[in-house]
């Protein structure tokens, strides 16, 4: 009967915590889906594509890759949550090479991810100047989303251009 006793004050716990953290819960979902997908494309492209870029002046595939890590510790740096001491935001751009741009992204979304469930439900409210935008953190979370899906977009459209067939569309 103990057992039976602790194992549904664990459900109604974990149900609760969910409840309590909808949002967050939601976009972590979706942001890690679309996440998952951009990673997919990064290991699709050869070392070589990682230079393409459609016309002058408009990022490469390993630059717009780089950008979605930048893009992801900005966001999260503006709602309170600085980036690792290790990352150095002013030279995110300078990283090449194939492995080490799919590891910075990797580590950014991974930041990204733990950090969205730092934002307390009371918290989604809460004004944020972002420097593009003032929205609350809600808004920020859902850029966070937004911006991912915008540069996965972006990274089929190079794909579908080199001759690389996203992964899941196989």
């Amino acid at each position: 009967m103990k057992k039976i006793v602790t194992l549904c004050i664990l459900i109604t716990t974990v149900i609760t915590y969910a409840q309590d953290n909808l949002a967050q819960n939601t976009i972590k979902g979706v942001l890690a889906g679309n996440q998952g997908q951009v990673i997919q494309l990064a290991e699709a492209f050869s070392e070589e594509q990682y230079d393409w870029r459609p016309a002058e002046g408009v990022n490469s595939v390993g630059e717009a890759l780089l950008h979605v890590a930048g893009g992801n510790y900005y966001l999260a740096m503006k709602m309170g949550f600085p980036p690792p001491e290790d990352v150095d935001m002013m030279n995110l751009g300078k990283i090449s090479g194939k492995e080490n741009i799919i590891a910075t992204l990797k580590k950014s979304n991974e930041f990204v991810l733990e950090k969205i469930m730092e934002v307390k439900t009371e918290d989604l409210t809460t004004e944020v100047d972002f420097g593009f935008a003032k929205m609350n953190k809600m808004g920020g979370l859902l850029a966070m989303m937004e911006h991912n899906g915008e540069h996965k977009g972006q990274l089929i459209a190079y794909a579908r251009s080199n001759g690389v067939v996203p992964p899941w569309s196989k």
